[in-house]
């Protein structure tokens, strides 16, 4: 499980913005959802896989 940990970081992905949301500060424009914490540990921990929709700057 410790390729999962490491998966895709969002701060290199062209999808990932920021919010004016404190409750919900990072959010995933590609996915269309915010989130507490990085968009791609969110979609690990939910759907259990890694982050399919990064794409590099």
């Amino acid at each position: 499980m410790k390729g999962l940990s490491n998966g895709p970081n969002c701060f290199r992905c062209k999808y990932l913005f920021i919010t004016h949301d404190r409750r919900r500060p990072y959010g995933c424009s590609l996915m269309g959802f915010k989130s507490v914490g990085m968009p791609a540990k969110e979609v690990l921990r939910i759907q259990g896989h890694a982050c399919l929709a990064f794409c590099a700057k």
